[in-house]
């Protein structure tokens, strides 16, 4: 059993900010809303004309009838549009919500005594992502570790950049108390500070950081640039934002093999993975984002496993089940067994 992390031109697989990310001062000025949201409304037709109510003709009453109804047709489709799951998507500022970002807390949660202890994938990004401390001259006495897999960066880092403080932050609050009770048990490397927060509200002094890292994290937040630019106004001038990042290809077997399942048990097909092809020009991200001279890695991993099943078992550990707020919320068992049967003969 193969599953490819890799992508083309068009998808990025993993984004690598290499140490190439020193910037200047420059004005900073805030996040503006890079995400909108189309709106769509019906406005009802006027009331009909005095003379048609008062018409006594037959055509008459059957034209009233006809537009009635037509009325009644638009606002029950108005009240379905008010109600459906899209409506729900838009935060109080209208931008769309791709993810829901308290189920992934939840995902975080159990993936906190979930995880394995030695993940092989994990430990080999995050071991690829900190070689590129090596390569920098520069010490970084103050570092940010955000979420995703925080915890092998920690456990990689070895003295790699000088870092003197490092600050490891989550959105999980589970995550975040197994990763204090590991550090009580080792007690050796940097002085380390835990935090429970959010990388779309990133609850950082601006200006207070000399390295920011992130392993597997931020692409599940809805607003990708506003999160990096976040992370821009935490770092000091000449400071390092280094990123590992899934891209558009990842679990592309898997999707296939879901699409395929759902179309022979349903007759139709529903999100069930995170559209990671969100990151698809890493340098233009990068540099809508503020920083100056981007450097971008593009790697391939392959993982091999015995079954679907146990891929599956694999993302739940790992956190990186299906968090899309347009997802059915409910799998069939006969669906299940075809994904993992479809993706056996196609795969295996």
């Amino acid at each position: 059993m193969t599953l490819e992390f890799r992508t083309d031109i068009a998808g990025l697989s993993f984004l690598l900010c290499s140490p190439g990310l020193f910037f200047g001062k420059s004005p900073i000025t805030r996040p503006k809303k890079l995400l909108a949201a189309n709106r769509v409304g019906f406005v009802a037709p006027s009331s009909p004309p005095p003379a048609l109510v008062m018409a006594s003709s037959a055509a008459a009453a059957r034209r009233l009838l006809v537009l009635r109804n037509r009325h009644g047709h638009m606002l029950h489709k108005l009240r379905q549009l008010s109600s459906s799951p899209a409506a729900d998507s838009l935060d109080d500022g209208g931008r769309v919500k791709i993810f829901d970002r308290d189920l992934k807390r939840r995902h975080r949660d159990r993936a906190a005594w979930a995880m394995r202890e030695a993940d092989g994938f994990v430990e080999a990004v995050a071991e690829n992502l900190l070689d590129r401390l090596e390569d920098c001259r520069k010490a970084f006495p103050s570092a940010l570790c955000l979420g995703g897999s925080a915890g092998a960066v920690r456990r990689l880092l070895r003295g790699r950049g000088g870092i003197e403080k490092l600050i490891m932050m989550d959105m999980s609050s589970d995550m975040v108390r197994k990763w204090r009770e590991s550090e009580n048990t080792t007690n050796d490397g940097p002085e380390t500070h835990f935090v429970v927060g959010d990388e779309e509200f990133l609850p950082i002094k601006e200006s207070s950081q000399d390295l920011i890292i992130s392993c597997l994290g931020l692409h599940w937040t809805n607003d990708l640039p506003g999160a990096m630019i976040q992370c821009r106004l935490a770092l000091k001038p000449d400071g390092l934002f280094l990123a590992a990042i899934l891209g558009g290809e990842t679990l592309k077997e898997l999707r296939i093999a879901c699409t395929i399942a759902q179309m022979e048990r349903e007759g139709g097909i529903s999100p069930r993975m995170s559209p990671l092809a969100q990151v698809r020009d890493a340098g233009n991200l990068l540099t809508r984002a503020g920083f100056t001279l981007p450097g971008v890695d593009v790697d391939k991993y392959t993982v091999k496993y015995n079954s679907a099943l146990e891929l599956v078992e694999h993302l739940r550990a790992m956190g990186e089940t299906n968090a899309l707020f347009q997802r059915n919320p409910v799998l069939k068992r006969d669906t299940a067994l075809a994904t993992a049967a479809i993706y056996q003969s196609m795969f295996g």
